[in-house]
């Protein structure tokens, strides 16, 4: 059975945790980090436009 704390909370902490990796490798590194920053926030970007364009129930 899932936990209600991870099923409150699972998916803000994963885009949290997306979040400081994009953030932080967008700051320090060059080359793949770079492109690691991108796909990561992009992800997160994505994302919201899918919930906010979804129809609603």
């Amino acid at each position: 059975m899932k936990s209600p704390f991870l099923h409150l909370w699972g998916m803000p902490i994963l885009l949290g945790i997306f979040s400081a990796i994009g953030l932080v490798s967008a700051l320090v590194a060059d080359g793949l980090g770079d492109l690691l920053s991108w796909l990561t926030l992009g992800l997160l970007v994505l994302l919201m436009a899918w919930c906010w364009l979804k129809p609603a129930r």
